[in-house]
């Protein structure tokens, strides 16, 4: 078989990785001149796109990055060529049971909480997905036997085919990446299809309430109210939604509750999403960087209640309105606006009289909240946007956060 992989970062090497040891005839394609195709063993072109690329493929894998309108994809369907994500291969290549989560907030912390459940159980299980390890590295690496936990964006389930997981969580559907998928119903459908393959022994996780969804897996509720083996150490109501959810699906996967409650007891959240970076003369600096859509900061400034904030928004927005998010700003509070969405947000605070200043960059931004900052205040980077204006990544623009908030204490 004759395969191209569009979009050459961290997905798409892996994907080639994988069908060339399959023995499969691979080439790779990216848009972007200043990616990095060093130790990539097989023909790449750059830049503009030439349909020669094309010519005996059998099969495109694009990464989650590549949206369906790009010319790579609409040319390849033009022809008549199968274009599946870098997931979908990953589960034709894997024959272990997979543990599906996606949703719009919470995906990163509860797939690493179910994966620190298998680990006090002792169950061989991995991570993978869109927590940062493609599905496709763990091809010819994985214990057949173990549980593959694996987080799944909007952008990932879009073009499955195959994907069944055995067990999977929708853990909450809001509005997000309307940028891309051009409505919330397009963002709903992509985001429901992974329970679509899934068949009458399979389970269905789902907020309580929740209505129907596709395939025929059979049906659990979850509520951040549910009584649970023990107490979450990660804090936050939207934190103890996440448990509840991890603690079904582990239930599921016949996971004893003494190991659920040893994870829920010691498992400490993940880096970016409310982690607390430093506290500097009484003031706490929070890193929620992967906070990049509305309803992700919503959640950040409920874990906060009765503490003045000085929140950092801004970013590139993905076309959400920001009302709901200045609605939720508390009497003293305070916004610090960065990148391609000041002048949105700004509009929506000032309609609320929200107090903000237009700081342009994260150095400005910290050393502005860090002036105005008194003993028990929080400055709290959730910026409800992507990162992509000003940085590469989620994770570049919360380290260069810690680095500054550490500066601070000289």
């Amino acid at each position: 078989m004759k395969a191209l992989v569009v979009g050459l970062a961290r997905s798409g090497r892996a994907a080639i990785d994988a069908l060339v040891a399959q023995g499969n005839d691979v080439s790779g394609y990216d848009s972007s001149t200043d990616v990095d195709v060093s130790g990539i063993g097989v023909d790449v072109r750059l830049g503009p796109w030439d349909d020669v690329a094309l010519a005996g493929v059998d099969l495109v894998v694009k990464s989650p990055g590549v949206p369906n309108d790009r010319p790579p994809v609409v040319a390849a369907r033009a022809r008549g060529i199968e274009v599946i994500s870098e997931i979908e291969l990953g589960t034709r290549l894997l024959s272990n049971p997979i543990l599906g989560v996606t949703g719009t907030n919470g995906k990163t912390t509860t797939t690493a909480l179910l994966g620190a459940m298998f680990v006090a159980a002792g169950i061989p299980a991995a991570t993978a997905g869109n927590i940062g390890r493609p599905l496709t590295s763990l091809v010819g690496v994985a214990d057949p036997e173990a549980w593959i936990v694996c987080e799944l964006s909007s952008f990932q389930l879009e073009d499955i085919d195959t994907l069944h997981p055995q067990i999977a969580i929708l853990l909450n559907l809001e509005p997000d990446h309307l940028d891309r998928h051009g409505s919330f119903e397009a963002y709903s459908n992509a985001k429901l299809r992974i329970f679509e393959n899934q068949g009458a022994d399979d389970v269905a996780i789902l907020p309580r309430g929740f209505g129907s969804v596709p395939g025929a897996g059979q049906r659990l509720e979850f509520d951040g109210r549910d009584e649970l083996p023990a107490e979450p150490l990660i804090p936050g109501a939207h934190n103890r939604e996440n448990s509840a959810a991890a603690v079904a699906a582990a239930r599921a996967a016949g996971i004893p509750d003494d190991a659920i409650a040893e994870a829920l007891r010691t498992f400490p959240g993940v880096e970016h999403r409310i982690e607390e970076v430093a506290t500097i003369d009484g003031v706490r600096y929070v890193n929620d960087s992967k906070a990049t859509n509305v309803s992700a900061t919503l959640r950040a400034l409920a874990s906060f209640p009765g503490t003045r904030k000085l929140v950092i928004l801004g970013g590139r927005g993905k076309a959400e309105p920001y009302a709901p998010l200045a609605a939720a700003f508390a009497r003293g509070d305070r916004a610090y606006l960065i990148g391609e969405a000041t002048e949105d947000l700004a509009a929506a605070l000032e309609a609320t009289d929200v107090e903000y200043e237009r700081s342009g960059d994260l150095s400005t931004a910290v050393a502005a909240a860090a002036r105005e900052a008194r003993e028990g205040d929080v400055v709290l980077l959730s910026p409800a946007c992507a990162s992509f204006d000003q940085f590469t990544s989620y994770e570049q623009r919360g380290e260069e956060f810690g680095k500054l908030a550490q500066k601070l204490t000289g």
